[in-house]
């Protein structure tokens, strides 16, 4: 190794030695040694300042004069020189005569350089080096962190003399160097969201490092906090000439002009090496169909404009023409061509546009983000901001994104890349004459002789060759759509008893559909037709009866429920119908349906079933949905009523080896559920989505389903309302009003509690009632009514022992807690918590005992024990974690940041409010302006007072937008510092 590197401390050379090939050492922390994996006695502090002083000497010799310096200094013990040779009798017997030897009046360690912590971190830090020489930054990360990982604490903790005091900081400064690169290196990844919380507690610990402030204004300005970031520079600026007298170091100040210009090149990693090889580039086309025929124009035409992104411009290409006309096909296939236009990858959404449930813009770009790279916490909320987002990731890159089936110009408008190099291929029904810049293009069908060949490539040149009039016939019937073609020619290829002309009477037999096949859209329904015609009657009813669902896809289980059939003759049934291309295999265990097909499906099911058949299919989803959410929530919260509110339902819903089994399936169906629920119009229908929402509000927590939970809840709130309902209405605004809470509207959320409370006793149904009384007491708690809070709470609380719902009442008495404490009475809050996690605890409720466990330690931090406050928090955390409630998570982080606060940790305080903002918070953007708060708090008392005036004005502005009473305090914080 290179011993010239200030980054790095010298390498050790210590030979190896058969004695000791069991032996190992820690330095990095506290003074260690193990014999294989059994620890040994390292004696007193004396005695492991000697070990420590030969450890760290390279194997080398050290002599008794050395080791008497270095263990007490200028003032030596009288009887030094024979404490330091009995402490080497000791150590001798304890490692070995081969591990520590005695030479020239001296001793030396002499053991595998691998056994000491030490000398392997060294070997990480110099690997590392090279893997960031070589451009692989995920390697280098990875092998730092490795490095960084070996230390245990304070290095040679509680080890005297000044040798190891002098040890002891040269290694922590190596350890900051280490950190420095590694921070350097996230942020060269893009990793700069997560940063910021690490920087934030460094720059706290070590106020002087300018080159942790530098990473640490840089994080904040790629993550859109450009105040922040310029407060920072501010802080550091004061803080050098008050303590030091000198000014920043100019790469400092040349970083603050840069983000004063708002430099397109901050905005993100550096381009100084090549990407690193870990960070996947997204590959999403389908594949391409290996017997794509003819369109020989066509791919030219796309090909040469897609080809112009490497220009000066960005190329957009719409394809528009009839369903089945090949769009999708074509366009997967250009993207193929194209595609060493375009390196840095190629994007792929199925955009919906033909369906009732066009994909939304802003679910696209979310997903578009995630797949370039970008975290969860760092994509922003609004499309707007996840719009601009998009096309700051995409600067500089040669990506080709493929929309397919848009249903308009408005949908695709914040898809369409901003930058040249990058191009996007559309395709849709419609013309797209309102999208400034395209390149249109009207795709017919084909003409007789692709069509033929297409025909011919899919059921064998021996078959088509001998009956070639009869094919030609055959695609003729078909009007030469390639969706059509494809679809006869599979069920001829899949069936080697017919013959071609076999196939060809059977189109002739249905003229009148064939010559609707060349009449717009008529032509997909037609060409199904052939398919659908040769089903079995129970694949037939199947594929009717499947279709009438709403949702993205269906799992084997629902279908297996819609049908009332065993799961292996389901499977059966779904199988045969993906062979005829009438379903697609989304996973495993999980079927959709192409949006043109799903329509065929519901027109035979109007034209097959009976009305009867076709409501008792969709009741039957909703009833296997909500009899298993029932089953989820149960598990999840044993103890609650509210299971046996719900229903009552046919299905018995399914079982679940543990509480993880059924989360699993709670979000992986979430998305299905959730439509299936929003598709209710009425009758029995109607009640089950109502129960459903209610059973499945782990949804509208977790952040993750939030939107399409309101949804839903709106839908069926509105449903009810319209068909007189007045107990699914009761119920469905009482979910309307948890979706209300998690975002912080707290009007809207009162007026649904209040107008759910009153139908619910006109409904004579007594769980929504005291469920709505919690709901209005935590209202009224967050709008500072205090008594009235107080009085619906202890309704709540009455309401649920009525119900025998003890979980309910634990639930009353923790946010009575929360009352009492904002009414100044401490140790009334306390108690009340206590009771609150007494209850859960007795009756295992894991995830809200993770609530209650929150509101005691915040119960406590306002009493002033701190270390208390911060052992039930992070009990909290880590069952929030464990349930997926991240929006909790977030909201936990928030109050262990204002224990730290309150008990004078500022540093720590800092870090764990960074990560609340990261996350996302339970109250939207009013908990969002109190963390700001909390972490200006927290920087003003680590003296960086301009960057928390940029927390406190963000603060103020969120504020004022609520209508928050916390306003006043904000501008309370401001008005000293904005008057100095």
């Amino acid at each position: 190794m290179d011993r010239d590197r200030g980054a790095r401390v010298p390498e050790q050379r210590l030979p190896a030695s058969s004695g000791v090939v069991d032996l190992r050492f820690s330095v990095l922390g506290p003074v260690r040694a193990w014999r294989g994996g059994e620890a040994l006695p390292s004696g007193s502090p004396q005695q492991r300042a000697l070990l420590a002083a030969l450890l760290l000497r390279d194997g080398r010799t050290a002599t008794a004069a050395e080791l008497i310096d270095g263990m007490w200094g200028e003032d030596p013990p009288s009887q030094a020189l024979a404490a330091v040779r009995t402490y080497a009798s000791r150590l001798r017997k304890i490692l070995s005569a081969n591990a520590l030897v005695s030479e020239s009046g001296g001793y030396a360690i002499r053991i595998r350089p691998e056994a000491l912590d030490l000398s392997v971190a060294q070997e990480l830090s110099a690997e590392a080096e090279k893997a960031r020489a070589a451009g692989d930054r995920c390697q280098a990360r990875m092998l730092i962190n490795k490095s960084l990982g070996l230390w245990d604490g304070e290095p040679l903790a509680n080890v005297p003399g000044p040798y190891a005091e002098n040890q002891r900081a040269r290694l922590e400064e190596w350890r900051l160097q280490l950190l420095e690169a590694r921070l350097d290196l996230d942020l060269e990844v893009g990793s700069h969201a997560e940063a910021v919380s690490e920087l934030t507690a460094l720059t706290a610990a070590h106020p002087l490092r300018e080159r942790l402030r530098e990473l640490l204004m840089l994080a904040l300005y790629r993550s859109g906090r450009q105040a922040e970031a310029l407060a920072v520079y501010a802080d550091t600026r004061r803080l050098l000439a008050e303590e030091l007298g000198v000014d920043p170091r100019p790469e400092l100040s040349r970083l603050q002009q840069r983000i004063l210009q708002a430099d397109a090149e901050l905005a993100r990693p550096s381009e100084e090496q090549e990407p690193a090889p870990q960070v996947t580039l997204p590959a999403q086309l389908p594949a391409t169909v290996p017997d794509f025929t003819g369109r020989a124009a066509f791919v030219r035409e796309l090909g040469d404009r897609l080809a112009t992104a490497e220009g000066s411009v960005m190329a957009v290409s719409a394809l528009a023409g009839i369903g089945g006309v090949g769009k999708t096909t074509l366009a997967v296939h250009v993207a193929h061509e194209s595609r060493p236009h375009f390196p840095d990858g190629q994007l792929y959404v199925d955009l919906q546009g033909t369906g009732s449930r066009a994909a939304e813009p802003d679910a696209v770009l979310g997903a578009f983000l995630r797949a370039l790279g970008t975290p969860d916490p760092a994509i922003p909320d609004s499309l707007d901001e996840r719009a601009a987002l998009y096309r700051s990731t995409l600067a500089g890159r040669r990506i080709l994104v493929l929309l397919d089936n848009a249903r308009d110009a408005a949908q695709i408008r914040p898809l369409l890349p901003g930058t040249a190099g990058c191009a996007a291929l559309v395709t849709s029904r419609v013309r797209m004459v309102d999208l400034a810049g395209a390149h249109l293009v009207d795709l017919d069908v084909m003409s007789p002789e692709e069509a033929l060949q297409l025909f011919t490539r899919i059921v064998g040149d021996e078959r088509v060759t001998s009956e070639r009039e009869a094919a030609l016939d055959v695609v003729a019937a078909c009007g030469f759509l390639p969706l059509a073609i494809r679809i006869a020619a599979s069920r001829l290829a899949a069936r080697r008893t017919w013959t071609v002309s076999v196939l060809a009477a059977k189109l002739a037999d249905e003229r009148r559909r064939l010559d609707e096949l060349q009449a717009g859209d008529l032509a997909v329904k037609a060409t199904f037709e052939l398919g659908y015609g040769q089903l079995e009657p129970a694949q037939a009813r199947a594929f009717r009866l499947l279709g009438l669902a709403d949702g993205p896809d269906i799992s084997l289980c629902a279908a297996a429920a819609v049908l009332s059939l065993p799961l292996q003759e389901t499977e059966d049934l779904l199988e045969a119908l993906v062979d005829t291309s009438l379903l697609e295999s989304a996973a495993p265990g999980r079927y959709r349906y192409h949006d043109l097909v799903r329509l065929y499906a519901r027109a035979c099911s109007e034209r097959d079933e009976q009305p009867a058949d076709a409501e008792a299919a969709l009741t039957k989803l909703l009833d296997f949905y909500l009899a298993t959410a029932a089953r989820v929530f149960g598990i999840e919260r044993p103890g609650d009523r509210l299971v046996h509110h719900v229903g009552p339902t046919t299905h018995g819903g399914l079982d679940f080896a543990d509480r993880h089994d059924a989360q699993d399936w709670l979000y992986a169906e979430a998305n299905s559920l959730l439509a299936s629920a929003r598709q209710a119009s009425g009758g029995v229908r109607l009640r089950l989505a109502a129960d459903l929402l209610w059973a499945a509000q782990n949804l509208a927590e977790s952040g993750a389903n939030s939107k399409l939970y309101e949804a839903a809840a709106v839908a069926v709130r509105d449903a009810a309302r319209a068909s007189g309902d007045v107990r699914a209405e009761a119920r469905a605004r009482t979910s309307m009003t948890n979706v209300h809470l998690v975002a912080g509207r707290y009007e809207a959320a009162d007026e649904e509690s209040e107008q759910a409370a009153a139908l619910a006793r006109a409904a004579d149904d007594p769980a929504p009632v005291y469920w709505s009384d919690n709901d209005r007491g935590i209202i009224a708690f967050n709008q500072g009514r205090y008594a009235e809070a107080e009085e619906h709470l202890r309704r709540a609380r009455e309401g649920s022992r009525a119900d025998g719902n003890r979980p309910g009442e634990a639930s009353a008495l923790c946010n009575l807690s929360r009352i009492q404490l904002s009414m100044g009475r401490v140790s009334q809050a306390i108690s009340l918590a206590e009771q609150g996690v007494e209850i859960y605890d007795h009756i295992g409720h894991t995830l809200r005992l993770a609530n209650a466990r929150y509101a005691l330690g915040v119960a406590l931090t306002e009493a002033g024990r701190h270390a208390d406050a911060l052992e039930q928090l992070l009990e909290a955390l880590e069952r929030f974690e464990t349930n997926r409630q991240r929006l909790w998570e977030g909201t936990t982080y928030f109050r262990i940041a204002q224990a730290h606060l309150s008990a004078r940790r500022p540093a720590r305080a800092a870090q764990h409010a960074e990560q609340a903002l990261a996350i996302g918070c339970i109250g939207g953007d009013r908990t969002r302006a109190n963390v700001l708060i909390t972490l200006g708090r927290a920087l003003s008392a680590l003296g960086q007072a301009d960057r928390a005036r940029a927390c406190w004005r963000e603060a103020l502005t969120l504020h004022e937008q609520t209508g928050a009473a916390e306003a006043e305090e904000v501008r309370g914080l401001l008005s000293p510092l904005s008057a100095a």
